[in-house]
């Protein structure tokens, strides 16, 4: 492998890790924020990225519970797709990386990519919906803008984790028959 392919994948491997680190910070914050939320709500607007549901607690414990709880799962989904990425390329030989590790990382990391985008998607249009009931603050989109894009790359890499299964099957196959 070249020097040059070799330090963009450190680049990456390091880029991976500062945002699995973001992400789990932001994840952390918003569990702590659902906490204050409910036993201490005067603190929240001192908290993290300031989300204050608490008129929409008091209007709707419905609305609270399912709105925090799709804020709560699509943070904790993205930093674990991360973690996902880090244990790829932390154990994939790049050598050999036709192997069922891999394929296995790459076909799970679809999976997560594809569920955050359903999910994002389905929490946006319930979110709008809560809205015309005047339950929602405008800055709470900012959690799932990107569901488009989410199962737009989730369709990608399902394709590749496709690829991929076909290639371990081929490279067994090659290695029974040497």
């Amino acid at each position: 492998m070249s020097k040059t392919n070799n330090f963009v994948f450190w680049g990456l491997y390091i880029i991976a890790w500062l945002i699995f680190v973001g992400l789990s910070i932001e994840a952390g914050g918003l569990i702590v924020n659902f906490f204050f939320s409910l036993f201490k709500p005067e603190f929240v607007g001192n908290l993290y990225q300031k989300l204050d549901l608490i008129q929409m607690y008091k209007e709707s414990r419905l609305a609270f519970f399912g709105t925090y709880s799709f804020i709560l799962i699509l943070s904790i989904s993205k930093a674990c797709l991360f973690y996902i990425v880090i244990m790829l390329m932390h154990k994939m030989d790049r050598l050999k990386p036709f192997n069922s590790f891999v394929s296995r990382q790459i076909s799970l990391i679809s999976y997560f990519t594809l569920s955050i985008g359903l999910l994002s998607y389905i929490a946006s249009h319930l979110v709008n919906n809560l809205r015309h009931h005047g339950f929602v603050p405008d800055n709470i989109n900012q959690f799932w803008v990107d569901s488009e894009a989410f199962i737009l790359m989730g369709a990608v890499i399902y394709i590749i984790a496709t690829i991929f299964k076909k290639g371990v099957d081929i490279q067994s196959e090659n290695d029974l028959t040497v």
